[in-house]
């Protein structure tokens, strides 16, 4: 079975985080539903504050894979400018 990307295991986590806290004020707490901006405001609170307190793990796990996609491309770009330096040199020496 093939595991998910840690950015979309933290997507959609953070989403939950969000829209439970969301439904439970929209649906037991009626005076809310008028002020929907503030229930907005108040699920998003919440929802940080879940995301910071539980969300450490798949929060470190996407960081990492980020930060490794990036060093891999970095990486690709320096062998390849590398190899294109090399090239142009042998082709320099090649004229004289």
């Amino acid at each position: 079975m093939k595991k998910l990307p840690p950015l979309l295991v933290y997507s959609v986590l953070r989403l939950l985080a969000f829209l439970v806290p969301l439904a439970v004020m929209w649906l037991f707490f009626p005076i809310l539903r008028e002020y929907w901006w503030l229930t907005a405001i108040f699920a998003a609170l919440i929802g940080t504050s879940i995301s910071f307190l539980f969300l450490r793990r798949p929060l470190t796990e996407a960081s990492s894979d980020i930060h490794e996609r990036r060093t891999a491309r970095a990486e690709g770009r320096t062998q390849n400018t590398a190899a294109e330096d090399a090239a142009a040199e042998d082709a320099a020496t090649a004229e004289d």
